[in-house]
């Protein structure tokens, strides 16, 4: 079952967003689609015509990661990088985030958690931002659009990988 309709973002504080989206998938699996390079690079893509050329994910506490998308047809590029400082795998995720070209002011910090109901997985991310000005910024800049249509590919992807364990 696709659960395209479960993504959502809202404002709990003036400095956090929070997406989350409903995946049929045990937590297990969610949680190597997004911490695996070789999978993350496969739907973390945003709009359509974007790639991601590189994706580097060293999952440790103190390891980096290290993203880069491409859209080639309009000539751009996009980078992020940051620091793991939390990990309980297959449950939560605490990370830095910072753009190469920020396009809002100061850093964030990433809580990913998975929660695994009744076979499925709800995945709440909660970014929190140096500032409402820097929270404000980040939600005009068209990121819940693009978030939406990535969180979207691993539905394909985490029912071959569930296929592929039973």
């Amino acid at each position: 079952m696709i659960y395209r309709e479960s993504f959502r973002v809202s404002t709990p504080t003036d400095r956090e967003i929070q997406v989350t989206r409903l995946f049929d998938a045990p937590h297990a699996l969610v949680f190597d689609a997004f911490t695996k390079p070789e999978l993350v690079r496969r739907w973390l893509l945003g709009p359509p015509g974007w790639t991601m050329p590189i994706c580097e994910i060293d999952l440790k506490v103190g390891g980096e990661y290290r993203y880069i998308w491409s859209n080639e047809a309009k000539g751009n590029e996009m980078g992020m990088s940051g620091v793991f400082r939390e990990i309980v795998s297959p449950k939560r995720i605490v990370a830095t985030e910072r753009f190469d070209e920020s396009w809002y002011p100061g850093d964030a910090l990433d809580t990913t958690v998975f929660v695994e109901e009744d076979g499925n997985t709800r995945m709440t991310i909660t970014v929190l931002y140096d500032s409402m000005e820097a929270r404000d910024t980040a939600r005009r800049s068209g990121m819940e659009r693009g978030m939406a249509s990535s969180y979207d590919r691993p539905e394909e992807l985490l029912s071959a990988m569930s296929e592929s364990v039973i």
